[in-house]
């Protein structure tokens, strides 16, 4: 009986071990490159230990009819670095000051006593396609006139600042197109944001903002990843990972290499309460290997 028990005992084991090789996952053989099998090697990424003008400078610029002027150097504290973060902040300074901010028209913005933080890695960090992502917070949503916004643009884009000869293709042509990863519009969303790509209409100034986009419900004042992925010909939006959104074949339309702009916007003329701003502990781009 006892040699009966070793025995047993020994076939035991040896099926376990054969069992337990077999549960661990192989590498697939030369399988071509799918949304699960694509591998992806990181050429950019900031994880905001201090403001590196290598990859980012303040963006200076008046569209949409905003009502605070974007200021450089982390006047008023509109984009301090601390804790391994950036914060882009809207500031009432409490005094209305002139603003040397001007719109693609060559238009000045008004005297104003909002300030505000906006960084572009324009000319800085630029690339085709590939995947991007950020992860951020916001200290609060919800509230009339916020409009955070991570999102991309094309680098022939011809709006300030202008320092490359060929940065002459006007929104939202091919060379200047925009893919919006995350917008949050406080007038009329509460932990929502606002996903998808800008459709060019063929005409400078032209684009249709409706139909490429749609809103995801998340906790916005908690840190989540919001990244977007040339996948084939598809645009792919992903909430911490999980895709949330398609552009279908959308993803041809933007061929050109695009910058990464964060910004933190008063759109409105609502008034102001406390401080607001976008916290990003780090963004990165990947391209496919």
């Amino acid at each position: 009986m006892k040699h009966i028990s070793l025995l047993a005992l020994l076939v035991f084991c040896i099926s376990f071990i054969s069992c337990k090789e077999k549960s661990v996952p192989k590498e697939p053989a030369s399988e071509p490159a799918t949304a699960t099998t694509a591998k992806w090697k990181v050429d950019f990424l900031d994880n905001f230990d201090t403001f590196n003008a290598e990859n980012w400078q303040d963006q200076r610029i008046w569209v949409n009819n905003e009502n605070h002027c974007y200021v450089p150097d982390n006047q008023f504290g509109t984009r301090e670095v601390s804790n391994g973060a950036i914060k882009l902040k809207v500031v009432n300074t409490g005094e209305v000051r002139p603003c040397d901010n001007f719109d693609k028209h060559g238009k000045q913005h008004p005297p104003t006593a909002y300030a505000a933080g906006r960084i572009c890695s324009k000319n800085r960090k630029e690339f085709i396609k590939g995947k991007w992502t950020a992860r951020l917070r916001l200290s609060s949503n919800g509230e009339a006139s916020q409009f955070p916004a991570w999102w991309l643009l094309g680098a022939q884009n011809n709006e300030p600042p202008v320092q490359e000869e060929n940065e002459n293709v006007c929104w939202p042509l091919t060379g200047s197109g925009e893919i919006d990863i995350f917008e949050h519009h406080g007038d009329h969303l509460k932990d929502e944001f606002t996903t998808g790509a800008i459709k060019s209409l063929n005409e400078c100034d032209k684009g249709d903002w409706e139909n490429y986009r749609t809103n995801i419900d998340a906790t916005l004042n908690e840190y989540h990843e919001y990244s977007v992925e040339w996948e084939g010909s598809d645009l792919v939006y992903r909430l911490d990972g999980t895709e949330v959104y398609r552009n279908v074949g959308e993803g041809d339309n933007y061929p050109e290499p695009m910058f990464a702009i964060l910004n933190y916007a008063k759109i409105t003329d609502s008034p102001m309460t406390g401080e607001w701003f976008m916290e990003v502990d780090w963004v990165k781009h990947e391209s496919q290997i």
